[in-house]
């Protein structure tokens, strides 16, 4: 009786995937989001794959961890998508030093997307706000999901968001061409309310998210307001940059606030909380 032609390819990718995965779930994990991926012949999708990323300085360990996190790659032509993937990214000039294949390793679901109808438009859009092509390339590196996402549905809705805030164009570029992330968050629940404590809490301006745009980056609960509730106990004044730039140790160094050292981050809290609604209440006590 001749073997079954399914069964041929489902063993072979198996033992394959095992091979790649450091951990048996994590076999189980990329079968489940793509169950397609054990109809695929190992000669005939597998060796031209790991052939083609092997050319553009991806290894095999790191093409096995690319599978794992995104098992589609195994459907992907080589002709038809991957090849167009490669075309692009050498567009924003990152054919060096292999940097095309970093990229592809760091967010291997950039290649599920499609370069006309999603990946080009995107850098257009970014183009007209007035990122360069270095600024591009930067984008591709360290945030290519901003690349990923809808014009229309996303980045436009940001930016008209941060219009209506107050942002110019020039501030808006500025911000973007430094923090790119800012174009695709939640507007409701990430850039709503950093700018509502920024002006409402911290009273400060506008431009000096423009001049330290990483602003958007921090935690509003554990380094946003944990960090003011300090600041304001001791009547400090300083930059965005000073504020935030340092993990927690150096900022309770430079700002004299060393004997919250010993306290877990949950109690530094607690205590600023307590200290700023004393001061609020008793001014001269604290005076």
């Amino acid at each position: 009786m001749s073997e079954n032609p399914y069964y041929e390819k489902l063993v072979p990718m198996v033992h394959c995937l095992e091979t790649l995965g450091s951990k048996p779930q994590e076999v189980s994990s990329s079968i489940t989001k793509f169950p397609h991926i054990l109809s695929h012949s190992v000669e005939e999708k597998l060796c031209p794959l790991l052939a083609f990323f092997e050319a553009l300085g991806v290894t095999e360990k790191q093409l096995g961890e690319m599978i794992l996190i995104n098992p589609r790659i195994i459907s992907y032509s080589i002709q038809r998508k991957l090849s167009q993937m490669v075309e692009f990214l050498s567009s924003l000039h990152l054919s060096k030093d292999g940097m095309i294949g970093k990229v592809l390793v760091k967010h291997p679901y950039v290649m599920g997307y499609s370069v006309d109808k999603r990946l080009r438009p995107t850098s257009e859009f970014l183009k007209s706000l007035g990122l360069t092509d270095m600024y591009l390339q930067k984008v591709a590196v360290n945030y290519p999901e901003v690349l990923c996402r809808d014009v229309n549905k996303i980045l436009k809705p940001n930016l008209s968001y941060l219009t209506s805030r107050g942002f110019g164009v020039g501030h808006i570029a500025a911000v973007v061409t430094c923090y790119p992330p800012v174009l695709i968050k939640s507007v409701s629940n990430s850039l709503e309310p950093r700018i509502k404590f920024l002006i409402d809490v911290m009273g400060r301006q506008l431009d000096e998210v423009v001049d330290y745009p990483d602003y958007f980056r921090h935690s509003l609960k554990r380094r946003l307001e944990s960090r003011q509730k300090l600041l304001m106990r001791k009547n400090i004044s300083c930059t965005l940059s000073e504020m935030l730039d340092c993990n927690q140790k150096k900022f309770l160094f430079k700002f004299g606030l060393v004997q919250f050292l010993c306290l877990p981050f949950s109690r530094q809290k607690e205590w600023a909380t307590k200290s700023v609604i004393f001061s609020v209440q008793f001014p001269n006590v604290i005076a």
